[in-house]
């Protein structure tokens, strides 16, 4: 019975080593840049246009660190109004955190990269967008989410697309 109990606990042991902890800590984030433009004031907030059109670009840019299994990601959230076909505002922010990522598969690695980290940093991205806003004396903007996992689809079709075409012109 001993002997049993004993091979158990080595399979188990085994097993354990054979497959890795999964790690995904968040180490540090921070805002690497921000930046706030208003061309057009004093003069925009006299104008009586109160529906701004506002467009949002998103961009994630990732590198793999020094120190082993550490990665820096860093979301660029540019927001531009427009009212009155003058720019009211651009705000741009690069929010980036550090993240501590182990046992997750090569082939799995950009899902975290590119979607499970810019999911952690835009709730950080949002608060720095309205504070800068705010501070450039327009309405508070509440930035929307942002389906990473849906932009990284285009980006792979996107890809899968280039190399299609590429493909019949190197033969």
């Amino acid at each position: 019975m001993a002997e049993q109990e004993n091979s158990t606990e080595n399979l188990a042991a085994s097993t354990q080593d054979a497959m890795p902890a999964t790690t995904f800590d968040i180490r540090k984030i921070y805002l690497k840049d921000a930046s706030v433009e208003s061309p057009n004031s004093p003069d925009i907030f006299l104008t009586n246009n109160n529906q701004p059109e506002v467009k949002i670009d998103a961009s994630i840019k990732a590198a793999k660190l020094e120190q082993e299994d550490y990665y820096e990601v860093s979301l660029g959230v540019t927001v531009t109004s427009s009212m009155a076909e003058q720019t009211a505002f651009l705000v741009e922010v690069h929010q980036a955190g550090v993240f501590h990522i182990v046992g997750i598969p090569l082939e799995d690695m950009p899902l975290a990269l590119e979607i499970a980290c810019p999911n952690v940093l835009l709730p950080f991205a949002r608060e720095a967008i309205s504070d800068l806003v705010g501070k450039a004396g327009f309405p508070q903007l509440i930035l929307s989410p942002i389906n990473f996992e849906s932009l990284y689809q285009q980006k792979v079709q996107q890809r899968q697309q280039q190399q299609e075409t590429a493909e019949p012109a190197a033969h």
